[in-house]
């Protein structure tokens, strides 16, 4: 259903209102009363026949019929086990609910019975319901806080979606110190219902959202996250900080609302897939927002740099590596211009160094010239407050720029009393300052990336299901599985890599090898599903010289690993070891994991992720800005790997992913690359069934 009227209620009933300070349903009706909305208000609670002089009814069903039918959002804070047979009850009057009580899925098994309940309660009519366990709502330019946190903060094109509560109030407090404006903030509690993906929708098409930000724990429904998340981002900016990047963190958040928490790399390659911009902690979080809520998108990806103070120029300057974004190169007439006005020891290069003794008509005459320079998209001014500094002058210069210019201005005043009149004036007139340089830098980076990904506007490849490989590749995992095999045998194995366009390495089984010319040296192998890590159970036996080194090698193998499936295959010549996998995330489905592979795989863990399906130019894209982007650029001299192979060889493992889902774990460890013209080839192969 839409969420047009549960965010833009013309009428709301209250449920559990109090006219007792510090209970829940004493806030929220104060809230909705006395902040400015302009809505109809039905306060309901059996205890009173009136609070704050306004008629109180005893139930929902109470209300009279020509007025329920009018009511557009209830809101709930009564205690859990009352809330499903009082949404039950008015289920076909009152279609949007939000839900403030806690005590469902978060608290443990009792809980979760009572969500599901509920969440069959919602579905069977038709019903919206944000949360339970959620602090509501709040729309700055309806004047309707639908919450129990306090105040109105003001109304502007940011959209903040919480899985916290508490740290949406705590951001809505620091949000007045910052200047930060909002279009809507929004508790999803346990996202019983409305999740995240259902935000990301609905904000994605609402006309006072500029930018939307989340914080989340988990992520509900990863395939249709990824879908929704890559349309919305390429209309407006999403951005997210996500908690849980190591496992303790992961288990505290399992106890804290009921949220699965995926592994963090994944979360990073889906959230570049889907166009989001990924904020590292708090404070880039707030960062990112403001600039984009100020900005315009960002022309190019050159920054030019001024300051007061040649140590903070290098201060910035060192923030711009391993970031897109680079320092112009200045042009020659940019620079002939700067050193008609500028002091023979100021740098005309960039960071331009306009010296300490820089008054507001330095800044003034240097940001004209920077404005009319067509190489420089974005300008960084800095400035440190010395004695002689005209501070408050200088922020009047840099916003009247602001008001002229295309290109994007953001400032880092750094320091504290002698600067704060000054940030608080820059950000009233929505220039976004930042207290440190590498936030500054960081912040037009992520939203330089974010416009690449909505101007180009990548298509992701489709790729068509192959229905008639599916079943031969079925047919093959069903015979294993009449055998009660949880894993493919290499033979069986390379036939399903070879319908991928795969090589992989000749092999005969120890049976057949007789009277075949093997051309030594070969390597001996026990090909079981019960003896997956090989080495580690010396149940390989590498560089085998002669056919009498390989009858003895047989006898050691048979003797440690009785009536196990043998097999022998030629060493492969030396190359790059790789290793490529399919790791089945509980979340976002088959997820390919890539990169440097052999026996230290496991402890090196130089791999990258790619989610599909993906493009031919986005997985080049990604192979060559990744962990393993060396092998493509000839390093250390040596002649650069082949990506056009490299690319083929993730596309077909990424059909395979795709197409055979039944499968459990798979990976090639090592696939042996070559920098000449010798094909790669899958040395070991494990399916798992």
């Amino acid at each position: 259903m839409s969420l047009d009227k549960l965010f833009n209620p013309k009428s709301i009933a209250i449920v559990g209102a109090s006219s007792e300070e510090g209970k829940i349903g004493n806030v929220i009706a104060k809230n909705i009363l006395e902040l400015g909305y302009g809505g109809e208000v039905y306060l309901v609670n059996p205890k009173y026949a009136e609070i704050f002089g306004k008629k109180c009814y005893k139930s929902l069903g109470e209300i009279p019929t020509s007025s329920a039918g009018m009511i557009d959002l209830a809101i709930l804070a009564i205690p859990a086990k009352f809330v499903n047979q009082e949404i039950l009850n008015n289920s076909k009057n009152i279609k949007n609910y939000v839900v403030i009580s806690a005590g469902f899925s978060e608290i443990g098994e009792e809980g979760k019975k009572q969500e599901e309940e509920l969440k069959k309660i919602t579905k069977e009519n038709g019903l919206n319901i944000l949360g339970p366990n959620c602090l509501g709502f709040i729309i700055p330019s309806l004047k309707l806080n639908a919450s129990f946190a306090g105040g109105m903060p003001e109304a502007g094109n940011i959209a903040f979606v919480s899985q916290s509560g508490a740290l949406a109030v705590a951001i809505m407090d620091a949000a007045k110190k910052e200047g930060t404006k909002f279009s809507s903030i929004v508790s999803v509690g346990n996202k019983m219902q409305i999740s995240e993906t259902e935000m990301l929708e609905f904000l994605g098409q609402d006309e006072n959202t500029k930018v939307i930000g989340m914080y989340l724990e988990g992520i509900k429904e990863g395939g249709k996250f990824i879908e929704i998340a890559g349309k919305i981002a390429k209309i407006k900016p999403i951005v997210i900080l996500k908690a849980g990047k190591n496992e303790k963190t992961q288990k505290a958040i399992s106890s804290h609302t009921g949220a699965l928490a995926g592994n963090d790399e994944i979360v990073s390659a889906v959230f570049e897939k889907s166009g989001i911009i990924r904020a590292n902690n708090l404070e880039e979080f707030f960062a990112l927002l403001n600039f984009i809520s100020f900005s315009n998108t960002v022309p190019n990806q050159k920054v030019a740099v001024i300051t007061n103070a040649g140590g903070a120029g290098v201060l910035v300057s060192d923030a711009f590596s391993g970031k897109k974004i680079k320092l112009a190169d200045l042009e020659n007439e940019t620079k002939n211009k700067l050193r008609e006005f500028l002091p023979a020891e100021s740098s005309v290069e960039n960071p331009i160094d306009l010296l300490g003794d820089a008054r507001a008509d330095r800044y003034k005459k240097a940001l004209k010239i920077i404005s009319s320079a067509p190489e420089i998209g974005s300008v960084i001014c800095l400035l440190t407050p010395q004695e002689q500094t005209p501070v408050a002058e200088i922020a009047k210069e840099i916003i009247k720029f602001k008001d002229k210019t295309d290109k994007n201005i953001v400032t880092v005043f750094l320091g504290g009393e002698k600067v704060e009149k000054a940030i608080t004036k820059l950000k009233q007139n929505e220039v976004c300052n930042f207290s440190f340089p590498d936030l500054a830098v960081t912040a037009i980076d992520s939203y330089s990336q974010w416009n690449e990904f909505g101007v180009v506007k990548t298509k992701t490849q489709t790729q068509l299901i192959n229905e008639k490989r599916r079943a031969k590749v079925l047919e093959i995992i069903a015979k294993a599985k009449s055998e009660n095999r949880q894993a493919l045998y290499f033979g069986e194995s390379a036939e399903v890599m070879a319908m991928y366009e795969i090589n992989t390495v000749e092999s005969f089984e120890i049976e057949n090898y007789h009277g075949r010319n093997l051309g030594y040296p070969v390597v001996l192998k026990v090909d079981s599903d019960k003896v997956l890590h090989k080495t580690d159970k010396n149940g390989v036996i590498l560089n085998i010289e002669n056919e009498m080194n390989l009858s003895r090698a047989v006898s050691q193998i048979k003797t440690n690993f009785p009536e196990s499936h043998l097999i022998i295959q030629p060493m492969a010549k030396k190359g790059a070891e790789l290793i490529i996998g399919i790791k089945k995330d509980e979340i976002f489905g088959p997820v390919i994991v890539y990169g440097l592979g052999g026996i230290y795989a496991e402890f090196l863990k130089t791999v990258d992720y790619l989610v599909p399906p993906l493009s031919l130019a986005q997985m080049e894209k990604t192979l060559l800005s990744g962990k393993i982007k060396f092998l493509f650029q000839g390093a250390r001299g040596q002649k650069k790997y082949n990506v056009e192979e490299m690319v083929k060889i993730l596309m077909g493992i990424s059909s395979f992913a795709l197409e055979i889902p039944e499968i459990r774990e798979f990976d090639i460890n090592p696939l042996i690359v070559y920098n000449n013209s010798q094909e790669a080839v899958a040395v070991d192969v494990k399916i798992m069934i």
